[in-house]
C-alpha cells in the first residue's frame, strides 16, 4: 500500500515531540502539508528542522499557541484557517490520587484535552464538510476505556473524547469526511519517559527495568508487554488519514498493544 497524501494539508496539535511529533513526521513523508504546533518558537523551529531531515521536500510551517485556551485556538485558526486533516493530539496527563485533585486541575484537564479539540473540529469540521473530504482524529487513550485508577480525571477526559469523535462522525454522516478516535496504550513519549525516569532514580534501578515493571504492574494485560514507540502509533494515524481509510469512521483504532482486554 502507498499513502500518498500530496496536495492535503494537516494541522496536528501538540506536535513537537512525541506522538505528534511522530504523526507529523509521517504526514509529512506521505507528502502532506504539515502545520505543527507548540507552546514554544523554539521548540517548533527544533521539530520543524528535525522533521525535513526526513523529508527534506516536505512543506512544513509552525504556530505557536497555547491551544489550553479559546484565544490560542483562535490564534491557530486564524493563521491555518483550512485544514483537509486535523489530529487533535495536544493533551496533559499526571498520576495524582483522585482525592487530591481540586477543581482547578480538572479544569486544567479539561480545557486541554477536550475543549481544545472541540474549539479546533467546530472550525476545520465545516470547511471539510463544505468541500466534502476531511480528516479527523482525536487522540484519546486506552485510559478512555480503562480508566486508571491513578489518574481518573486524566480517563474521563479521553472518554470524553471518544464520545465526541463518534457523535461527529455521525454528524456527518454521508460525506467523505471522516472521524476517528486513536487510542494509545502506554507510549515511550517525552512525558512518559520523563516520568518512568522519575520512577527509575527514585528506585535506584534502570530506566529499561522501570519501563518493564510499570507495564507489568500498571498494564498487566498487555500483549506486547513493552511500551509502544510513538511511530508505531503514528502509523494507525497516517492510514487513518489517508485516501486508503475512507470507510473507516465513527471508530476507536487501538494501538494500544492489546491492553484492552475485550473482543471489541
Amino acid at each position: 500500500m502507498q499513502i500518498n497524501l500530496s496536495g492535503k494539508h494537516a494541522i496536528i496539535t501538540g506536535s513537537t515531540a512525541g506522538i505528534g511529533f511522530a504523526i507529523a513526521q509521517g504526514l509529512a513523508q506521505a507528502g502532506a502539508d504539515v502545520v505543527i504546533t507548540g507552546r514554544s518558537q523554539e521548540r517548533i523551529d527544533k521539530a520543524i528542522s528535525a522533521i525535513k531531515k526526513d523529508a527534506p521536500g516536505a512543506n512544513i510551517q509552525g504556530v505557536a499557541a497555547d491551544l489550553g485556551t479559546a484565544e490560542g485556538c483562535q490564534t491557530l485558526i486564524e493563521q491555518q484557517p483550512n485544514a483537509d486533516i486535523l489530529i487533535n493530539n495536544v493533551g496533559i496527563f499526571g498520576p495524582q490520587d483522585f482525592f487530591e485533585v481540586d477543581d482547578a486541575t480538572w479544569q486544567q484537564f479539561f480545557d486541554i484535552n477536550i475543549m481544545s479539540a472541540v474549539r479546533l473540529t467546530r472550525h476545520y469540521a465545516q470547511g471539510m464538510r463544505e468541500r466534502d473530504w476531511g480528516r479527523i482524529q482525536f487522540l484519546s487513550s486506552e485510559s478512555g476505556i480503562n480508566i486508571p485508577t491513578e489518574m481518573v480525571h486524566y480517563g474521563v477526559t479521553k472518554s470524553a473524547l471518544l464520545a465526541v469523535s463518534r457523535g461527529l462522525a455521525k454528524l456527518l454522516s454521508g460525506t467523505q469526511v471522516t472521524v476517528n478516535a486513536i487510542l494509545p496504550g502506554p507510549t515511550r513519549s517525552e512525558g512518559v519517559i520523563n516520568m518512568i525516569s522519575e520512577m527509575a532514580e527514585k528506585e535506584g534501578v534502570s530506566q529499561q527495568e522501570m519501563e518493564a515493571r510499570f507495564v507489568k504492574e500498571n498494564r498487566p494485560t498487555s500483549i506486547i508487554q513493552r511500551l509502544a514507540t510513538p511511530e508505531e502509533v503514528a502509523s494507525m494515524s497516517v492510514y487513518a488519514a489517508s485516501p486508503q481509510a475512507s470507510a473507516t469512521t465513527g471508530a476507536a483504532l487501538r494501538v494500544e498493544g492489546g491492553i484492552v482486554d475485550t473482543l471489541t
